[in-house]
């Protein structure tokens, strides 16, 4: 039923395939944007479409976008692989920028307009805070990393003026199996090697993959909801306590740190940026909104991606 079509752009990634998966269970059609469909269909039950596309225009799906419920964009080049060079901050600014003005385009030739559209963004709108909590009255912060979110933000802000409602989510760190940083975080515990990076005193502002997917449903699905909202869990922590909640569920030491000079010859700005920043950024507009988080504890969302 074209009123029930949501087209959903970084389809094939973490967060993307999670909530095609959920969208189908729920009644949706989905159309999923891929610039490899062939390869990506794998990642999606039977019943979601696959389209490609060229991360940069609306050519070959924008009519998609006609009639359509609503759009969720996820692209974006992948913030947590590999170092920061040059050509690859390009690619992560760009990659946002250009899928943007792709789902502006195809909003903007639609006949009848989708209702909503949900934008991607990230708690690194906020800039290094470690002392404070935020929410979204909160300015924005300063960097690189800030300087794209905002960017990735203002990419679509055009839809507003066709009478499109937009919501925004910026996301804190995804816990889930099977994809994200999670993984590679959790790694050292298996091997009784966790520990806090650098001196742990940074944010740590997380949120389970079954509430960030339900929370984007929860947005497309209430009519009254427009501008940011923090997709994170109500108890953020520092990330010493949250490397002390993985033990602690993982019956294991949470004793080797690794110290933030090793992490800054590593990963470079990536490392000044993500692993040793981090704000403490709290859900107030979800919450006011009556959104209930299943996973509102970490050590009950941590054991829920280790069963």
């Amino acid at each position: 039923m074209v009123a029930r079509r949501i087209l959903i752009t970084g389809a094939s990634g973490f967060i993307g395939s999670a909530l095609a998966r959920d969208l189908v269970a729920s009644g949706y059609d989905v159309v999923a944007l891929s610039r490899t469909p062939a390869v990506s269909r794998g990642h999606f039950p039977d019943r979601v479409v696959m389209a490609g596309w060229d991360g940069r225009t609306a050519e070959g799906w924008g009519d998609l976008a006609d009639g359509a419920f609503a759009v969720v964009n996820l692209a974006g080049d992948n913030l947590a692989q590999g170092r920061w060079t040059r050509s690859k901050k390009d690619r992560i600014l760009q990659s946002r920028t250009d899928a943007g003005a792709a789902v502006v385009e195809a909003v903007r030739a639609a006949g009848t307009k989708p209702k909503v559209l949900i934008q991607a963004s990230a708690i690194g709108a906020y800039g290094r805070r470690d002392d404070e909590e935020l929410d979204e009255s909160s300015s924005g912060g300063t960097g690189f990393l800030a300087d794209v979110v905002r960017g990735w933000e203002e990419s679509t802000k055009d839809v507003e003026s066709f009478g499109v409602r937009r919501a925004v989510i910026r996301s804190g760190l995804v816990l889930g199996k099977g994809g994200g940083a999670w993984p590679r975080l959790v790694l050292p515990f298996r091997f009784f090697a966790g520990g806090p990076l650098g001196n742990g005193r940074q944010g740590f502002s997380w949120i389970s993959l079954e509430d960030e997917v339900r929370a984007v449903r929860f947005l497309i699905e209430r009519d009254e909801l427009a501008g940011i909202f923090n997709l994170t869990a109500p108890q953020p922590l520092r990330q010493k306590e949250f490397c002390r909640v993985v033990g602690k569920v993982m019956r294991r030491p949470c004793w080797l740190p690794v110290p933030a000079v090793v992490l800054k010859v590593l990963f470079g700005e990536k490392a000044r940026e993500t692993l040793l920043a981090g704000p403490r950024v709290l859900p107030r507009r979800l919450l006011a909104a009556g959104f209930e988080f299943r996973h509102p504890d970490a050590a009950a969302a941590v054991a829920a991606t280790l069963r």
